[in-house]
């Protein structure tokens, strides 16, 4: 069987009429928006869509990005990011700051009481500014020429994304900013050699959230998880898309043998 891919799951999956909280992941809830036919097949009939590939390098660059803004963090510094940007804050100084990074095991938490979903997500950083709101921070990690920006589809994702963490810190009795900020590293492409190392330009973009979608969503979420009828899919959905023209093709293979056998 594939290291990384388990073709079905019977843990956490979504029991209709059951009066416990269902957890309920950033990332799933966008899996929702994305497509509410692949989000139903992974939450209650246990299907996922096969994984991506982990993206070490990226990883890498989190975790010293976490330990840079750390070091500040300690001291109640400005990190010279934000020197640089004129952003007057510093990184915010809470017993909980691991504890809200770690989107496996809890992450930053809240149980929406009207469709008991239990929704977390583990943020990458967060900064607090002189009127005391915090300020969310995600790091983002990629090499490319073209200019760095939120715009397309991924731009659309990253921005949920800030607005779900936003939402959640509200909910858990923050203040919270409207305007988070992506520290984007983008690996340079054009240096004369590669010499054992990789040099990066980092750009700071803000990205005003609103999170008026977001209970709406979540009841959406619910009705979907409480039927038994599946969702319609997303037409532009690549994964539904393969399994519609895996399914025909496999189909025709078939007819077409029992076509030969019945001569």
């Amino acid at each position: 069987m594939s290291e990384y891919y388990k073709p079905r799951k019977t843990r956490g999956l979504y029991t209709p009429g059951s009066k416990e909280p269902f957890r309920i992941s950033r990332s799933k809830i966008d899996l929702f928006v994305d497509c509410p036919l692949c989000f139903y097949l992974d939450q209650r009939l246990g299907v996922a869509r096969p994984p991506s590939f982990p993206l070490t390098l990226n990883v890498a660059v989190d975790e010293l990005l976490k330990k840079e803004f750390d070091i500040h963090r300690a001291d109640q510094t400005r990190h010279p990011f934000m020197e640089k940007y004129k952003i007057d804050a510093l990184p915010f100084k809470h017993e909980k700051m691991d504890e809200w990074r770690d989107s496996l095991r809890r992450g930053v938490e809240y149980v929406h009481k009207p469709t008991n979903l239990s929704v977390r997500g583990g943020v990458d950083d967060v900064w607090v500014n002189r009127k005391g709101e915090l300020i969310i921070v995600d790091y983002k990690a990629t090499s490319k020429r073209e200019e760095i920006s939120l715009e397309g589809r991924l731009g659309e994702q990253y921005k949920r994304q800030m607005e779900v963490y936003q939402w959640l810190f509200r909910q858990n009795g923050f203040d919270v900013s409207e305007t988070g900020y992506f520290v984007y590293v983008n690996g340079n492409k054009d240096a004369e050699a590669f010499d054992k190392k990789l040099e990066f330009d980092v750009v700071l973009l803000p990205c005003k959230g609103d999170t008026s979608w977001i209970e709406p969503k979540l009841n959406e979420i619910k009705a979907a998880l409480e039927s038994d009828t599946l969702p319609l899919p997303n037409e532009s959905c690549d994964f539904c898309l393969y399994r519609k023209a895996a399914r025909d093709v496999q189909i025709e293979a078939n007819n077409a043998k029992n076509r030969k056998l019945n001569i």
